[in-house]
Order: C-alpha cells, then sequence, then structure tokens
C-alpha cells in the first residue's frame, strides 16, 4: 500500500503567532541557536493498491491544493511511499 506524507504550513509572508510563541518560549528555556520556528499541520493517506506513481501524484496534489490546505495563506510539501 502506498502512503502520502503532507505537509501543510502558513506562507512565509503570513505572520505565524503560535510558532513565535514557541520560538519564544525556546530562548527562555537556552534554545538560542534556534532563529525562528514555523507551525503546520501534517496528514498521512494511505492510497490504493494498484495506483501508479504518477496517479498518486496527481490525486495527492488535488487533496492538498483543494481540501487540506487554504490556498491564501497556506502551502503544503508532501511525499509518497511505496
Amino acid at each position: 500500500m502506498m502512503k502520502a506524507h503532507v505537509y501543510v504550513t502558513l506562507k512565509e509572508s503570513v505572520l505565524d503567532p503560535q510558532g513565535q510563541t514557541i520560538h519564544n518560549a525556546l530562548r527562555k528555556i537556552g534554545f538560542a541557536e534556534v532563529t525562528g520556528v514555523r507551525q503546520g499541520k501534517y496528514f498521512a493517506l494511505s492510497l490504493a493498491n494498484g495506483l501508479d506513481g504518477g496517479a498518486a501524484r496527481a490525486e495527492v496534489e488535488r487533496i492538498a491544493r483543494e481540501v487540506l490546505t487554504n490556498p491564501v495563506i497556506e502551502e503544503y510539501s508532501y511525499r509518497i511511499e511505496e
């Protein structure tokens, strides 16, 4: 069975208050080497057997674009495991 791992994050131009809060907390407890934090969402999709690589990519991109993200403020990346 194929699996797709989809990562959704806010676009760089969009303020990320949760990421900033985490970044501030990390600095306060001594992780000064962390220069920024962006938070996001992760989705694990199980894909039907017999789906070829191209069809799997097209399906995952469509799902990510049309269902999992708000294209105004979010972007996505993904990887597929066979």
